[in-house]
């Protein structure tokens, strides 16, 4: 006892401080599951986020398309794209397609990336009559092979034909 006394006066005999190696080895491992886990579900976010681009520009097509094509011409078939008076702005991650004379044709100003998903040809279905329209957007939105594929009609039905995300 007149030992642990006299330790404790001259400061030799000290509680122990800090965290043991394996008190630090729990705590990474429980960072790292934690990492594991949320990092997919970030990046599956982010491509959700990515994929409103499109949304928002197949929205202002047929606005467009809608409203100015059909009141003023009274038909949605166009001989040039000059005639849908809509571009795309800005760095655009998909390529926009409107039927001319027929057949698909992009609209200016959208991706004209051809690795690792080609968005140089159209989504399936763009089309345009007299009395209806389907428009299209394809891009690549999370580096993959798969492209990720919208359309939107004249009855304004947005569907995503073909999900990056969900692959």
């Amino acid at each position: 006892m007149a030992r642990d006394y006299a330790a404790q006066a001259t400061g030799s005999l000290k509680e122990p401080q800090g965290f043991t190696l394996i008190e630090l080895m729990i705590v990474v491992a429980i960072i790292g599951i934690l990492a594991a886990v949320a990092i997919p579900n970030f990046m599956r976010y982010q491509a959700k986020a990515r994929q409103s681009e499109a949304k928002v520009a197949l929205g202002g097509i047929w606005t467009h398309a809608s409203s100015v094509m059909q009141a003023q011409n009274g038909t949605y078939v166009i001989t040039s794209m000059g005639q849908l008076g809509y571009g795309v702005t800005g760095t655009a991650r998909y390529s926009y397609w409107f039927a001319v004379s027929g057949a698909p044709a992009a609209i200016p100003g959208g991706s004209t990336a051809a690795t690792p998903c080609n968005v140089n040809s159209s989504p399936a279905f763009v089309d345009a009559t007299m009395s209806s329209y389907t428009a299209g957007a394809r891009g690549n939105i999370d580096g993959d092979t798969t492209c990720d594929d919208w359309i939107i009609n004249d009855l304004r039905t947005l569907t995503n034909t073909n999900d990056d995300v969900a692959s």
